[in-house]
């Protein structure tokens, strides 16, 4: 009897891989004052989207080279979670500790893109910035930040598991 590969045990590796890049590319934008530079954050997604191919690739490898829809999007979301807890707890670590004053800075940087476009008045963007500001308790971006991480992994492990699968030609093996 064939053992079954665990896709938990490769989504944890791949789970905390993923988290620990994030936390780096993170730290990198937090001390470049770039958090709020839509065009760098996206590296953000293209961090998640390797790491869930390169665990289901593994997964498939290990399970004798199938992967089907439901093994690949059920370690997608988990390792997702892995990542998220990572990375939040990181970024609630860094703006709590850290370096305090960088979620003034990001509230400055918004005001100044908001500002720069031209579309709110004052009144408009002060109200969006208080808004937000309500978002920035560390309790409150820890849960969004995990709960922001599965969302995004799920969306894209449907895509990637969808690719990436490959079912056994005969299904009582």
């Amino acid at each position: 009897m064939n053992d079954q590969i665990s896709t938990a045990r490769v989504a944890l590796k791949w789970g905390v891989i993923t988290g620990l890049a994030l936390v780096v590319y993170s730290t990198l934008l937090y001390t470049l004052g770039q958090m709020t530079n839509g065009l760098l954050t996206i590296v953000i997604y293209v961090i998640i989207v390797v790491g869930l191919v390169l665990g289901m690739r593994e997964y498939r490898t290990l399970n004798g080279d199938y992967l089907t829809f439901g093994e690949g999007v059920g370690l997608g979301a988990l390792l997702s979670a892995v990542a998220g807890i990572i990375s939040s707890a990181y970024t609630v670590l860094y703006s709590t500790f850290i370096d305090p004053g960088m979620q003034e800075r990001m509230m400055e940087q918004m005001r100044e893109q908001l500002e720069d476009q031209g579309k709110l008045s004052d009144e408009q963007i002060d109200q969006a910035l208080e808004i937000s500001q309500t978002f920035q308790s560390p309790g409150l971006q820890f849960i969004v930040g995990i709960f922001g991480t599965i969302l995004i992994g799920v969306v894209f492990s449907l895509i990637i598991a969808a690719i990436l699968r490959r079912n056994k030609a005969n299904p009582f093996e």
